[in-house]
């Protein structure tokens, strides 16, 4: 009985900082992807709901249809596009929304180049829409 105890306090301590590392990694991808969403993104939209800028707000937008935020104005081509963000389509048209949604009224969004910045983004987005 002495030895197993001898055994388990040691791999409870080391589960514990294992534990603790994989929320620090988690916290660093968040805040990774909050520094992309805002160099990016932030000019015009926020991810707060409701709150809509220049641009609608992102809050949800993983699963929602093109041009249906209720509150926003979008332009005819968003909202006719066909077009349900999934992490996928976010990707393309953060790439080129030209060739996604011809007509958007988001110029001169150039797009975002690099491909790490838009996954970070699309982490970011979906951690706000599952209430992250």
């Amino acid at each position: 009985m002495v030895h197993a105890r001898t055994m388990v306090l040691p791999l409870a301590a080391s589960l514990s900082l294992l534990c603790g590392v994989a929320i620090a990694q988690d916290d660093a991808g968040a805040e990774e992807g909050q520094l992309a969403f805002n160099n990016n993104c932030r000019t015009c939209h926020v991810t707060d709901e409701g709150d809509h800028r220049l641009g609608p707000s992102l809050h949800g937008i993983i699963g929602r249809e093109a041009g249906a935020t209720q509150g926003f104005a979008y332009s005819s081509a968003m909202a006719d596009a066909d077009v349900v963000w999934d992490e996928e389509t976010l990707d393309r048209f953060m790439e080129n929304p030209d060739a996604v949604v011809p007509g958007h009224r988001m110029k001169p969004y150039p797009g975002v180049a690099s491909a790490e910045d838009r996954v970070k983004i699309i982490a970011y987005l979906k951690a706000e829409s599952e209430g992250g």
